[in-house]
Formats: structure tokens, C-alpha cells, sequence
């Protein structure tokens, strides 16, 4: 059996490939010309509000029935703000604020702007739960550590998105939560027991199915009481027999990005692709910075030819097809949204905050302009490099004459310390700390720094860990820009 030009055709409307650039490649015109279903968009693919209109009214233009996704799930991880950092926190701040109702709105708010946008899914929110303080990629993208605030905070940011017509999406299923391993680089493996998922792990996903959630994205995970060999994105067992039958979701399942090693490493980008597809998958998401006109041909084939070989089922590949298809459909049914609301973002970031005074030194607000050290770790690659973060930028135009210095683990040495000190001599000294307790090098110089000025105030804008550090200990559950705002208020005495 040969590809057939509506075998191909079949094989594009299950792919999302991403590509390049800040506008329409020729290569991805004339993919959904001719069959291609839709894309997915990163910060590479965005620089104004009125140019990312433009890209997407062109890729429409196209295919006026594309699917076009985006991961903006607003704090740390946001492609429509990752040049400016987000004026919305994440989900570790909303879920410490703990008002579904506030949760509900920001995430209208977001949904407001991707509508705005031309975007009709965004692969949010993660309804991971972080039973894992030290995980390497979840973290601050979970609304914590609770199964139930998870889930009724995940049941408010799909109401609050699906009420723009944007489409919601539950992510990581069956949950990266309790793991250690980044699956951008590894396999992550769950150990959990099947009653141990299903008061956990699968607790927000069943939430989310109950409230209306139109996808799913799958997570690449091991998740041995269900599957000893093959990750969640590639297993009919979870994909199928838990995710479709056991928990009765009818909407569209959607890849994490195909190229991570924890599945493209040993299968490939075609392989894994496939039998993506054929453990009940219905979209691939294809991001990476390979996202050009030969790997998508290279993934179509690969689809293509395990229908030809016996491997997919051209039955399973016309359902996910037609799932794909479902849910352009519903989106364009949609009413459109209500005005936005201004400020949103800074007034949850606000209310997030928590302050911890020790003693006689800890007091607010500062004497004067501070020196601020901000201490910088590597992060995971969900998280744009670039994006702007911290307390010491905001901090400046509220205490002019405020000195700010950034360093990361490469400018750390023995005599760091020193040079700060000097620098902060006379003057309120600031230490911004980001997952201090996941960074050794970090903790090393915070507890150097605050030996020799035990009137220091620290700032922690990663997931909490110590809060007695510091004679003033401010913790702003998040990186965001609005975060570090709220933060810079509060330091300068206008909260």
C-alpha cells in the first residue's frame, strides 16, 4: 500500500508543527493550503499584540478552520509577554492566594488577549501536582502541592479561558508533578501506585474533564502502574484505556512537544509520532528549533507509512482527524468575550505576597536606596532565557538611586561576597533569590551575605523554601514582572 496523496492528507490534519520567525513561512502556507489542520506558536513567533494578529489572520487566510496554539500559561511560562516579562502571575501564586474567583478571571483576561491574538487553544493550565518540591520543570507552573486546591483552581482557569472561546488545555496528564527528571532531557518515572494516582496525580484531570475541558495534553512520562515500558504520549494503555475509557474525556489529546528526548530519543521524530497517534493521541505538537519544511515532511511520511504498514490504524487516524476538526468548530461558535480588565494581574501578584519579619532588624519599608543582588539560576527550557525578571528594575523607580547587580552561578567566587558588601555599605541591602532551596550555590551566598548583614532582606520569587532567612523575608510565588512589581511596593512601603 502506497501513500496516497488523501493519506497524506489525513497524516498533516493530526500534526501542529511549529516554525520560525514573525511571520507566515511560504513552507507552512502551502502545507495548510493544502491539508495541513494548524501550528503551534512560540516567542520566536511573537513581538507586538498587532503583528501576532497579523501572523495569524495570515496563517487563517490559509485555512480559515486552522487550529492555532500557543503555551501561554502566564508567569514564568508566556510567549505573548516573554520579551516583557508577564503582567500576570503564575498558577503556585494563584493557588497560595487560593479565590477561585480570582483564578477565573485572570485567566479570562489571558483568554481575551489570545482571542484578541487569533489564537484558538492554549495549551494551559498545567494541572500538575507538585508533590515534588525539588521537580526540575513543573514547580511554580502548579497551583501547589494539594490535589483538591489544584483541581478546583484547574476547574476556574478553564472556566475563565473557555468563557473567551479560546480552548482550555489540561496538562501534564497523568501528571508531572512527583517527578525529578526534566522530560526535555529524560524520561521522567512516576512510581505511584494506581490508588496513589487516582487521589493525586489524576484528581485535577478528572476535575477538568467534569468542568468541560475541550484537551489534553499528554505528558512524557513513565508511568509504570499502568505502563512499565512505554511513556504516557506513546501508551494505548494510558492513552486510551485510562485517559478515554477509565476517565470518559471525548475531547481532543494533544502531544507535549514531540521532539523532547524522554520520547523522540529513542523512537525519533517520525516514530514517536506515530505511535503517538496510534495510543490515541489526535494532535502532535512539533516544536523544537528544528521546526522547518523537511522535518514536518519527514513526521507526515512517518504517520503516513504506519498506516501503510499495519502500525496505525487508518480508522484511528480519521478519529483523530475528526477530533481536530471538533474543536475549530466549537471555537468558532463562540461568543466573543467581554472587555478586559485592567490590572488583573497586578492586583492577584499583590495579593500573593507574603512577608515574614524577624526581630528587631526586620523592618519595612526601606531606610533608603538599596543595593539589590539578584541571584539567577539556570531554568528549565519551558521558560524563555531572555524574559525579564526581579525586584531590582521596579525597585528603582519607586527609590531612585537603587543599584542593582545580577549574577549568575559562573560569576559566583570566593570573593563575591565581599564586592556585594562593599557595594550595599551604609545602605539597605536586597538579596532576590529565585528556588533558592533547589540551588546550593545560592543558599552558599545568601547565607555568607546575611552573616555579615543580618539586616538583609530577601526576596524569594521561585517556590518557597526557608522563610526565616533574611531579617525581612518577602516571598512573591512567582517571577513574573507583575510579581516583582508587588514585590517593589511592598519594600518601598506603598502597601
Amino acid at each position: 500500500m502506497k501513500r496516497s496523496p488523501d493519506l497524506l492528507r489525513l497524516a498533516d490534519t493530526v500534526l501542529l508543527p511549529g516554525f520560525t520567525g514573525t511571520t507566515a513561512p511560504d513552507w507552512v502556507r502551502r502545507r495548510l493550503a493544502g491539508g495541513l489542520a494548524g501550528v503551534v506558536l512560540f516567542s520566536r513567533n511573537v513581538d507586538t499584540p498587532a503583528q501576532l494578529a497579523a501572523l495569524t489572520s495570515a496563517l487563517r487566510a490559509e485555512n480559515p478552520d486552522i487550529l492555532i496554539g500557543i503555551d501561554e500559561e502566564a508567569g514564568e511560562v508566556t510567549r505573548l509577554e516573554a520579551r516583557t516579562g508577564s503582567s500576570r502571575p503564575g498558577n503556585y501564586a494563584l493557588g497560595v492566594v487560593d479565590d477561585v474567583e480570582l483564578t477565573e478571571r485572570v485567566a479570562r483576561d489571558i483568554g481575551r488577549d489570545l482571542r484578541a491574538a487569533g489564537v484558538n487553544i492554549d495549551f494551559a493550565p498545567a494541572a500538575d501536582v507538585n508533590s515534588n518540591p525539588d521537580n526540575p520543570v513543573i514547580g511554580l507552573r502548579s497551583f501547589g502541592a494539594d490535589p483538591l486546591l489544584v483541581a478546583r483552581h484547574t476547574a476556574a482557569w478553564i472556566r475563565g479561558l473557555q468563557a473567551t472561546g479560546v480552548a482550555a488545555c489540561a496538562k501534564h496528564f497523568p501528571g508531572h508533578g512527583d517527578t525529578s527528571v526534566d522530560s526535555h532531557h529524560g524520561v521522567p518515572r512516576v512510581p505511584a501506585s494506581r490508588e496513589e494516582l487516582a487521589e493525586v496525580e489524576l484528581w485535577p484531570f478528572r476535575v477538568a474533564i467534569a468542568e468541560g475541558v475541550r484537551s489534553i495534553m499528554t505528558g512524557h512520562l513513565l508511568v509504570t502502574a499502568y505502563d512499565e515500558e512505554l511513556p504516557a504520549t506513546l501508551s494505548p494503555r494510558i492513552l486510551t484505556g485510562l485517559l478515554r475509557e477509565e476517565l470518559g474525556f471525548e475531547g481532543l489529546i494533544v502531544t507535549d512537544g514531540i521532539e523532547m528526548a524522554a520520547v523522540s530519543g529513542r523512537y525519533g521524530l517520525g516514530g514517536a509520532s506515530a505511535m503517538a497517534v496510534a495510543a490515541g493521541a489526535d494532535a502532535v505538537c512539533v516544536g523544537g528549533e528544528n521546526a522547518d519544511e523537511a522535518t514536518h515532511e519527514h513526521i507526515r511520511d512517518a504517520v503516513a507509512d504506519a498506516v501503510t504498514e499495519g502500525r496505525l490504524s487508518e480508522e484511528r487516524l480519521a478519529d483523530a482527524a475528526a477530533r481536530v476538526r471538533a474543536l475549530t468548530a466549537w471555537q468558532a461558535q463562540a461568543p466573543a468575550p467581554d472587555d478586559r480588565e485592567d490590572e488583573i494581574g497586578l492586583v492577584a501578584a499583590r495579593r500573593a505576597v507574603r512577608v515574614t519579619l524577624r526581630g528587631g532588624d526586620g523592618v519595612l519599608p526601606l531606610a533608603g536606596a538599596p543595593h539589590v543582588v539578584e541571584l539567577a539560576p539556570e531554568t528549565n527550557l519551558a521558560i524563555d532565557k531572555g524574559m525579564p525578571w526581579g525586584a531590582g528594575e521596579p525597585l528603582g523607580k519607586l527609590l531612585p538611586g537603587t543599584t542593582v547587580a545580577r549574577l549568575r552561578r559562573g560569576d559566583v567566587h570566593n570573593g563575591v561576597a565581599g564586592t556585594v558588601l562593599s557595594q550595599a555599605a551604609d545602605r539597605p541591602l536586597v538579596v532576590v533569590v529565585r528556588d533558592a532551596h533547589r540551588h546550593l550555590w545560592q543558599t552558599d551566598l545568601l547565607e555568607r551575605l546575611l552573616a555579615a548583614r543580618p539586616d538583609g532582606v530577601v526576596v524569594e520569587m521561585g517556590l518557597p523554601g526557608r522563610t526565616d532567612l533574611g531579617a525581612v523575608h518577602i516571598a512573591t510565588h512567582g517571577a513574573a514582572r507583575v510579581c516583582g512589581q508587588a514585590a517593589a511596593e511592598v519594600l518601598a512601603g506603598l502597601t
